[in-house]
């Protein structure tokens, strides 16, 4: 349920991209399936599984971590987990992570998120997106267009949620206070405390009416608030 009306005088909605815009239990059970029948006739391979595993872990317990070069250091905690090179490590990860992945996008996107960002574009809305994840070619596979892409391994964030640097580079970059802003998440462990930090209205994605019409009724809300 949408409990609250959008910030008065609403300029710009920032999107977190990963179980926010799509639904990811969905494509984990593709991703699944995808890495079991590769890996199952090649035994020789598990440490590419390991690898995987160990990003993804790795990422996940560095929340709120801030460094110089994130871009490099999420490559690095693996490759030093389980003595592989760092270019190892990358292919590996650019493959399952950041590739392969992405053609499956489109089919588990939300109903209405298309919808509800073009409705905010036509209503002289702003759109950025910020995630832990680097999402240019995800929103390039789903077929969203937004003002500005931010992610937390760009080197003017560095920085994971919840710490609020992403979301203050946004603002900086367009020019909009945080008061006319609007961070939408799926994890407020992550994406809601880091709006917090930045002092950013946030709405939570409700992940119950998500596959059905959250966006849907958000863009309902928009078009009912415009008349008003």
């Amino acid at each position: 349920m949408i409990r609250n009306m959008f910030p008065k005088d609403l300029k710009l909605v920032v999107f977190d991209v990963d179980g926010t815009l799509y639904q990811q239990s969905k494509l984990r059970k593709i991703m699944f399936f995808k890495i079991v029948s590769y890996y199952l006739p090649r035994p020789w391979l598990y440490k590419e599984l390991l690898t995987i595993f160990y990003f993804r872990k790795e990422r996940e317990r560095k929340a709120g971590y801030s460094t110089v070069n994130l871009q490099e250091d999420q490559y690095l905690w693996a490759a030093e987990k389980l003595g592989m090179k760092i270019d190892e490590v990358k292919r590996v990860i650019d493959k399952w992570i950041f590739s392969i992945p992405n053609a499956f996008l489109k089919s588990c996107m939300y109903p209405g998120v298309s919808e509800f960002i073009e409705k905010l574009r036509s209503s002289g809305i702003k759109t950025a997106t910020y995630s832990d994840y680097d999402s240019r070619e995800k929103l390039k596979s789903m077929q969203i267009g937004v003002d500005l892409e931010i992610s937390s391994t760009d080197q003017i964030v560095n920085s994971f949620k919840p710490l609020p640097a992403g979301l203050l580079v946004i603002l900086s970059k367009m020019k909009i206070d945080k008061k006319n802003s609007l961070y939408i998440g799926d994890r407020f462990e992550l994406d809601g405390l880091c709006a917090k930090n930045a002092g950013v209205p946030f709405l939570l994605v409700d992940k119950n009416t998500a596959p059905k019409n959250f966006f849907l009724k958000l863009s309902a809300k928009l078009s009912s608030q415009n008349k008003n």
